[in-house]
C-alpha cells in the first residue's frame, strides 16, 4: 500500500505534503477549509498530469461537446 518514492513512502510524501499546506494557512483555519485546499490541490495535479499525457481537448472540441449536450 505505502509504494516507494524517490526512498520515501507514498504515505510519506502525503504526510509531507499536509504538513506543508497546514503551515502556510491561517491559524483561523478549519478542517473545511483544508479538505478544500486538498481538493483543489489534487484536482490541479490531475489536470497537470492530463497535460503531460497529452489527455487534453481543443476549445473546438469542447464546445462540440457541450452542444451535443445540450442540443439533446
Amino acid at each position: 500500500m505505502n509504494q516507494k518514492t524517490n526512498g520515501m513512502t507514498t504515505m510519506n510524501v502525503a504526510k509531507s505534503e499536509v504538513q506543508h499546506i497546514l503551515n502556510n494557512m491561517p491559524d483561523e483555519c478549519d478542517i473545511e477549509d483544508l479538505h478544500y485546499r486538498l481538493y483543489v490541490l489534487e484536482k490541479i495535479k490531475r489536470g497537470q498530469e492530463a497535460v503531460k499525457n497529452g489527455a487534453t481537448l481543443t476549445q473546438d472540441e469542447v464546445r462540440d461537446r457541450i452542444a451535443k449536450k445540450w442540443q439533446k
